[in-house]
């Protein structure tokens, strides 16, 4: 990398939590910003899968470790704060997504979307960024989606938690951009994740949703490696309060 680019780029010195990190757009994300020069800690519930993940990071030379939580849990979310320790760059891509017609979603459904896809981000938000401004940088990605901005496929709660993680957004970049803390949205298109793999075994749906990209094709998680560097690092210092769409065209079409 020359010296210009490593200006840009670089991420060394800089520590990273990624929450959902132990697969789909998480983990690249956090493989991107590690191969940056971040050290990174994964968050995600399942132990054996962030073994895997953290194995995975070490392999390319990334100084990883993983915490096993519910983010759904605030006590959960507590512990994450308190074992992390100093964190320069939060990536907020934890979620679930329950698909039920609007009308069979549960009391139960509601509290359980809204935990995972906003609240954790908001008190994630609430513990780093106060410290991010008092050292005078930091970076929180947040991961939308397409019903962060528009409604189908049963989008319910979650399309609703989406929205509010976009207003979140624009509430803390207000909130500490100027003390030198960039917060960004990340809008996917349709991704081939775990994530999504209810809706990719409906028959035809996956094809009738890469012909909506203009790409002609479905997104897979590698495509977010080169927006989470640029989000994560110095090259974003005059990109706050946004919502970058990495979604082959999708939302334009």
């Amino acid at each position: 990398m020359s010296d210009y680019l490593r200006q840009l780029f670089s991420l060394d010195g800089r520590r990273a939590l990624v929450t959902g990190g132990s697969s789909g757009i998480g983990y690249t994300i956090a493989e991107a910003i590690g191969r940056a020069g971040a050290r990174v800690v994964v968050v995600a519930r399942r132990k054996p899968e962030l073994d895997q993940a953290v194995e995975r990071l070490r392999g390319h030379g990334v100084e990883a470790c993983a915490i096993s939580a519910d983010l759904g849990e605030r006590e959960d979310v507590r512990r994450v704060c308190a074992e992390a320790g100093d964190i320069d760059i939060l990536v907020n891509d934890a979620a679930n997504n329950i698909r039920k017609p609007m009308a069979e979603l549960t009391e139960d459904d509601y509290e359980r979307t809204i935990a995972v896809n906003l609240t954790a981000p908001y008190l994630l938000g609430q513990h780093y960024g106060p410290a991010m401004a008092a050292r005078g940088w930091g970076r929180i990605i947040n991961i939308g989606s397409q019903q962060t901005i528009t409604a189908f496929g049963d989008s319910g709660v979650y399309g609703a938690a989406k929205a509010g993680l976009a207003g979140l957004t624009r509430s803390q970049a207000e909130a500490w951009s100027s003390a030198g803390v960039c917060v960004n949205t990340i809008i996917p298109g349709f991704v081939l994740t775990p994530l999504t793999e209810p809706a990719q075994a409906v028959p035809g749906r996956v094809e009738a949703l890469a012909a909506r990209h203009m790409t002609g094709r479905n997104g897979v998680p590698a495509d977010f490696a080169g927006a989470a560097v640029f989000l994560a690092g110095d090259a974003c210092a005059f990109v706050t309060g946004q919502m970058l769409f990495v979604d082959g065209g999708f939302s334009v079409h």
